[in-house]
C-alpha cells in the first residue's frame, strides 16, 4: 500500500474524537425495492418499517413520535429506540439495534461507546457489568476499572449482509437535476449525498452485480467499492462519476473555501475524526497484519465510525452538497484513481478539507472508507 499519498494502512492511529450532530431530511420520490446477498441474490421485500412507535419515514426524513418509544438496551443499560435527532447530545446512539430505518437508532443515556469483535458496547465499571456482558480492558479511557461491556452473542459477522437502507426514497432533483441531485454553477448536477447501491449492502464490495445508485438521505452509505464499480453504478443511474474539477468545485463553491462551510475548520461539523483508528478497535491490535484485512464488512460498523448521509447538518456546501468532507474517501473519474474528501477517521493528511486527495491506489482498489458520489450534465 506504497504510493504517491499517503495510504489508509499508514494513516491516522490517533485524531480528535467526532462531536454528536443531527440529520437532514429530503422529499420522497424513488423508493428502492429489494434487498440483495452479497452474491447478487434477492433475499426479500423492500419496505423497512420501524415497528415502534417513535419512528423515520421511508424517504430517511426524521418521524414524529405517536407514543412510547420501544425499549432497548446496550451493556444492560436501558435505551429508546428513537429518531437520532431526538437522542441528546450526551447519550449515544447506536445503528442496527432498532426495527427500522438507519435513522431509528437505540439512544442510551451514557457514553463513551466502545465495541468488541464488533459488539456494540459503552466503557463502564467493571463492577456495573454483569453477564451475559463481558468486561473487556484496553478498550476505554481511564483507569483500569472502566472497561468496555459487551454482549458477545451480538459480534458483528462479517459475512452477514444487512441492508438497512431498504425502502429509503430518493428526493426529486433540483433545476431539472436527476433524482437526488442539485445543480452546481448552472452547470452540472451532483448528488446530494454519498451514493448508496439500491438493494445491496453498504458494508460489501459489490462484485460483477449490475446495481444502481441512489443518492439518500439518513442512509448508510456505500463504502468498499472500486472506481470501476463505482462508475458502473453511476451509468445505471444515469449519472457518471465526476470530475477532479466539478467535485473541487462542488466543494469549495464559487469562493474556493477550503471546506465546505467556510475556510476555518469547525470541529465536529463534519464526520472527519476519530480517536481510535476503526481496524484498530475492531480487531484489538495494531499489528502489521490488519491492514491487509481493511475489506471487513465489521470495521464500518463499529459504534462512532461511518455517519448516515446528512447526520451533519453542518457539513454542507455553499451549494447544498452534504458530507463532501469526511465520512467516506470519493471516487473521481481520474482515470489514475484518485479519491477525495478525507473520510472518518482524517481529513489532513493528504491536504485539509475540500482538497484531501489520495492517489496511492488504481481505479481497482477497495477498502471499508472508499464511497463515492455521482455527476451528471
Amino acid at each position: 500500500m506504497r504510493g504517491r499519498n499517503l495510504t489508509l494502512a499508514t494513516a491516522v492511529l490517533a485524531c480528535h474524537p467526532q462531536l454528536p450532530a443531527a440529520t437532514t431530511a429530503d422529499e420522497p420520490t424513488t423508493t428502492i425495492d429489494g434487498a440483495t446477498s452479497v452474491d447478487g441474490t434477492t433475499t426479500g421485500d423492500s419496505t423497512s418499517a420501524a415497528t415502534t412507535t417513535s419512528t423515520s419515514s421511508s424517504t430517511g426524513e426524521p418521524g414524529t413520535t405517536t407514543g412510547a418509544a420501544s425499549p432497548c438496551s446496550v451493556a444492560d443499560i436501558a435505551g429508546e429506540c428513537l429518531d437520532i435527532t431526538a437522542c441528546p447530545a450526551d447519550a449515544t446512539a447506536f445503528q442496527a439495534l432498532c426495527d427500522g430505518p438507519p435513522a431509528l437508532q437505540c439512544c442510551v443515556p451514557a457514553a463513551p461507546p466502545c465495541s468488541v469483535d464488533g459488539a456494540p458496547g459503552l466503557c463502564i465499571s467493571v463492577d456495573a457489568c454483569a453477564a451475559p456482558d463481558v468486561p473487556t480492558p484496553g478498550h476505554c479511557p481511564g483507569d483500569a476499572t472502566i472497561q468496555c461491556c459487551t454482549d458477545p452473542a451480538t459480534a458483528c459477522d462479517p459475512d452477514a449482509a444487512p441492508d438497512p437502507n431498504a425502502g429509503l426514497s430518493e428526493a426529486p432533483g433540483t433545476d431539472n437535476c436527476p433524482p437526488g441531485m442539485l445543480r452546481i454553477a448552472g452547470t452540472f448536477c451532483i448528488d446530494r449525498h454519498e451514493a448508496a447501491l439500491a438493494g445491496w449492502s453498504p458494508y460489501h464490495n459489490p462484485g460483477d452485480a449490475r446495481l444502481r445508485a441512489v443518492s439518500l438521505s439518513n442512509a448508510v452509505p456505500q463504502g468498499y467499492i472500486t472506481q470501476v464499480q463505482a462508475a458502473a453504478a453511476c451509468a445505471e443511474a444515469g449519472k457518471r462519476l465526476c470530475s477532479d474539477a466539478e467535485w473541487l468545485r462542488a466543494c469549495r463553491g464559487a469562493s474556493t473555501t477550503l471546506y465546505p462551510y467556510g475556510d476555518e475548520l469547525i470541529p465536529g461539523a463534519c464526520n472527519d475524526a476519530r480517536a481510535t483508528h476503526p481496524a484498530v478497535e475492531y480487531f484489538g491490535t495494531a499489528a502489521d497484519w490488519i491492514w491487509s484485512e481493511l475489506g471487513n464488512a465489521c470495521i464500518s460498523q463499529i459504534p462512532a465510525s461511518l455517519a448516515l448521509t446528512g447526520q451533519h447538518p453542518a457539513c454542507i456546501s455553499e451549494d447544498g452538497a452534504l458530507d463532501m468532507m469526511g465520512n467516506l474517501h470519493e471516487w473521481t473519474a481520474d482515470p489514475a484513481g484518485t479519491f477525495r474528501g478525507g473520510f472518518y477517521v482524517d481529513t489532513i493528511l493528504n491536504g485539509p478539507g475540500c482538497t484531501y486527495a489520495t492517489t496511492a491506489h488504481d481505479i481497482h482498489h477497495w477498502d471499508y472508507s472508499t464511497g463515492f458520489r455521482c455527476c451528471a450534465d
